[in-house]
């Protein structure tokens, strides 16, 4: 796609109908969705307008704080402003995709969680041979990532693959639009700009990992990274050039209680998990943050809030988290309280899969 239509396909009906599609995903029965979609065309033409003629403006963010137990602020963007942010996503998205590494797994299409964690399986097996030999691991990441990301080293990347200025201009407005302390610095949690830009921004560490450092067992899950070696003393002297290149190209920091070089044999903790040679264990932590969100969607429909495909949705991924880790009861539990509760119920995923099975038979 060249320069000149690029910002042009980004403002089109097509792209923002298709946006504002994404955007409402998991939440038809939301007031603001439902009162976004009563003048649908005239909303959209208008976000149209104000985006070609450089008029738009986001309305500024809602924050929170959230407590799954790590104390966090989370801030949400007007629903509108969203579609923008599903917008620019569906233009540029694929273009940085081609340049992420195949072992980057945090918000991307065919990675996640499940993937970080059988990848940390395949690779703790084969730098330890099949668990015959004493291996490391360095665990790392990096110092409050979000609230210290420099909007100026941010464009700079972006700049080498999108020259658009359209773009850059409308990639600035979002940027701006969070305010921290320092002017320049920091995204939001929560957009879907800010988990794109931490992937864009962090590419540039997992290249210099890869490339310059060689390491072969490399995995990265948002600002958390894992690197395997059979030798601790080069995981130390990794540590240590990481440190230097993210302080002075992307002005990062390593956290400094949280990267360590750590005897696999003991087991490491990583995405909510402590994985062991031989097993794995869900802690505690996790799974209260799992109890909790689990009741909150209840409740939400409870008050028809949100829907049984919601629910099912949620519940279909955590259980295939979980099944990585030792809770055949605990999955076994969790499954008969989904069914008493909702008894009666069926999921959209679970009627295409009826209907599958009798077209093969």
């Amino acid at each position: 796609m060249t320069e000149e239509n690029l910002y042009v396909k980004l403002c089109s009906h097509e792209n923002l109908l298709q946006a504002f599609q994404n955007a409402r995903k998991g939440k038809t029965t939301r007031d603001y969705v439902v009162a976004f979609e009563q003048n649908l065309d005239k909303n959209l033409q208008k976000l149209q307008s104000e985006l070609l003629f450089h008029f738009y403006k986001p309305k500024p963010l809602e924050t929170f704080i959230l407590r799954d137990p790590k104390t966090r602020k989370i801030s949400k963007s007007d629903f509108r402003d969203r579609i923008v942010h599903h917008a620019l996503y569906l233009v540029i998205g694929e273009l940085f995709e081609k340049t992420f590494i195949f072992d980057s797994y945090a918000n991307r299409k065919t990675k996640g969680t499940l993937k970080a964690i059988l990848q940390f399986e395949k690779y703790q097996k084969k730098v330890s041979q099949n668990f015959t030999l004493p291996a490391y691991v360095l665990k790392a990441d990096i110092r409050q990532y979000f609230d210290t990301v420099s909007h100026q080293h941010l464009l700079s990347v972006i700049q080498k693959k999108i020259p658009d200025p359209r773009v850059l201009w409308l990639i600035k407005t979002i940027l701006a639009n969070y305010k921290t302390k320092e002017e320049g610095i920091g995204m939001p949690l929560g957009n879907l700009t800010s988990q794109f830009f931490a992937n864009v921004y962090l590419n540039e560490l997992d290249q210099f990992v890869k490339h310059q450092l060689r390491a072969s067992y490399y995995i990265r899950y948002v600002d958390d990274f894992i690197i395997f070696h059979r030798f601790q003393r080069q995981l130390e002297a990794y540590k240590t050039v990481i440190g230097i290149f993210l302080r002075k190209k992307l002005a990062l920091q390593l956290h400094p209680d949280k990267s360590k070089v750590i005897l696999l044999q003991r087991g490491v903790e990583f995405l909510g998990m402590k994985i062991f040679p031989h097993h794995q264990l869900i802690k505690k932590k996790n799974l209260r943050k799992f109890y909790r969100k689990y009741a909150l969607l209840c409740d939400a429909y409870d008050e028809k809030a949100v829907t049984y495909d919601e629910i099912y949705d949620f519940l279909e991924g955590w259980i295939a988290y979980a099944r990585q880790a030792n809770t055949h009861k605990l999955r076994k539990r969790i499954l008969q309280q989904l069914e008493e509760k909702f008894a009666g119920e069926i999921s959209a995923k679970e009627v295409n899969r009826g209907l599958r099975k009798r077209k093969k038979k």
